[in-house]
């Protein structure tokens, strides 16, 4: 017997919405059931910001830096930076030049955060927006390039399909429905959050970096 031949199967918000109010035992019938629901799913999405890095929400992003830039204003989706380099362009040449994340303590301590150099250290202040502070002040026009965590984007329209991976899709299903059983059927909340943190779980475990890392131990002198 003949396969599909494709591989880009996913879920409406609606379709993701009638999914999870069938594993609360129920059918939608209503409006305000469907607005619920979609309200539900928001939230969720930003608890699966607190739970950890989501792979698919990682990119890169440049930041034009001039002279004088020591307060950098990102993305208002942006949740964090990961890393960071200051790239040198010059002569039709680019030197990408690594940096230093530094705490609150360690920025706040800086003497003189006024001082202009080629930025080589930066803090990040989650704030919203999500603020970027270097040191030494730039001396000079560079590029910011950076890796950052940006929001999950909003359900939005019923039509749409959520801004996951497809390996999440089971556990957003089962989250919703969790979500769902805490407002319309309690009596089920405690087995749809099990389901729901063993499927976060599996997919959090394949949702990771998988190149290798080598750990050399120092023994010292």
């Amino acid at each position: 017997m003949a396969t599909s031949g494709t591989t880009d199967f996913t879920l409406s918000i609606d379709d993701l919405v009638e999914e999870a109010f069938e594993r609360c035992g129920m059918r939608m019938t209503n409006g305000y059931q469907l607005s619920s629901a979609r309200r539900s799913l928001n939230l969720l999405f930003l608890d699966w910001a607190n739970r950890g890095l989501n792979l698919w929400t990682i990119e890169q992003a440049t930041y034009a830096v001039v002279q004088g830039s020591r307060e950098l204003t990102l993305a208002s989706d942006t949740i964090n930076v990961l890393s960071a380099v200051i790239r040198v362009t010059t002569g039709g040449q680019q030197q990408d030049i690594s940096m230093d994340r530094i705490s609150r303590e360690e920025y706040l301590n800086l003497p003189n955060k006024l001082t202009q150099a080629r930025p080589a250290q930066y803090y990040v202040q989650r704030s919203n927006p999500t603020l970027v502070y270097l040191y030494p002040a730039s001396d000079q026009s560079y590029s910011f390039v950076y890796y950052r965590i940006r929001r999950i984007q909003d359900a939005g329209d019923y039509t749409n399909t959520s801004d996951v991976n497809y390996r999440f899709l089971p556990c957003l299903a089962s989250g919703l429905a969790y979500m769902l059983a805490l407002k319309y059927t309690p009596d089920r909340v405690a087995a749809l959050k099990q389901f729901y943190e063993e499927d976060f779980q599996r997919a959090a475990l394949e949702d990771r970096d998988t190149a290798s890392v080598h750990f050399v131990p120092d023994f010292g002198r």
